[in-house]
């Protein structure tokens, strides 16, 4: 078969080095659709627009679901169309173009962890591995038959953001095996068992909230889903919100929320002590916690 011509969704650290691989192996990308970089969102990966550029290829901020860009798709008329972090739903009547189907490239082991944000709900969960996984793309999100997938292990110690960076690597590592048999037409097609898997929604900050009645180590894996580069877990400590950067749980009893120790900063959950090794109160800067002085005793 040797199908060759691409269209290509993407953003994010995934997508810029899966396009990266892609054109390693001399795949012929015809355009790329990506996003403009959110105000209000820390940048702190890699730009596709900057990596098109670089390689002339052309690309659209605009949606490739819009009518007019749908036209520009089946003029084209790709072989495929990739998806890797591209953060819009791609609709039924795009995915019909392709000749040969759309791929999308998930952050997870799927079935496992469908939907939005899978390594900071991985994270949370304190789940001990994840993946990336290839996927035939259907109407319903993350459906589709499965192509090829790689595990990747969680570490008890890692944030969210080291588990995206192991994510990356192994999303090369599918894309490097699958692409030459997707262009050969030899790939495999394993149906997806929805029954196996789980399916979780977006997050907003306000979902960083601590509940100090959980136990220690659930509130370890919240503050570490959500750590840099994400917006944090948060508390109240009497009028003030207080950002959570990286904290321990520690065996021990207290009563919820209460200050146990001022040093090091012992704070009482429902099962254990969560130790605060870094914090920023509200207006403040992030500050390494080792010994504090605190007015109020009981965070909120």
């Amino acid at each position: 078969m040797k199908a060759n011509k691409l269209i290509i969704c993407a953003y994010h650290n995934v997508g810029y080095r899966c396009i990266e691989e892609l054109l390693r192996q001399g795949a012929e990308i015809s355009l790329i659709f990506t996003h403009e970089d959110s105000p209000n969102e820390e940048i702190w990966f890699a730009s596709v627009r900057e990596l098109a550029d670089r390689h002339g290829i052309p690309y659209l901020t605009s949606d490739i679901n819009e009518p007019e860009n749908v036209e520009r798709v089946r003029a084209i008329a790709p072989d495929f169309i990739f998806s890797f972090y591209y953060r819009n739903m791609i609709k039924p009547v795009v995915l019909e173009i392709p000749k040969h189907g759309a791929l999308n490239l998930h952050g997870s082991y799927l079935p496992r962890y469908r939907g939005r944000v899978p390594v900071n709900w991985a994270v949370i969960n304190g789940e001990t591995e994840t993946g990336a996984t290839l996927h035939y793309m259907v109407e319903k999100p993350d459906a589709g038959d499965i192509v090829d997938r790689e595990r990747v292990e969680i570490a008890f110690t890692d944030t969210a953001l080291d588990v995206f960076h192991k994510v990356a690597a192994a999303a090369v590592t599918v894309i490097s095996r699958a692409w030459p048999l997707l262009r050969e037409g030899t790939a495999t097609r394993i149906p997806m068992d929805l029954t196996a898997g789980s399916y979780f929604g977006g997050r907003r900050p306000a979902d960083g909230r601590i509940d100090w009645t959980r136990p220690a180590v659930e509130i370890y894996n919240l503050i570490r889903g959500v750590t840099h580069p994400y917006p944090g877990a948060f508390t109240f400590l009497g009028d003030k919100k207080v950002i959570i950067w990286q904290a321990w749980p520690v065996d021990g009893t207290g009563e919820p929320g209460r200050i146990a120790s001022q040093g090091p900063l012992l704070i009482g959950t429902g099962n254990g002590l969560l130790e605060i090794r870094s914090l920023q109160m509200d207006g403040e800067t992030e500050t390494a916690v080792s010994h504090v002085q605190m007015v109020e005793t009981k965070f909120d």
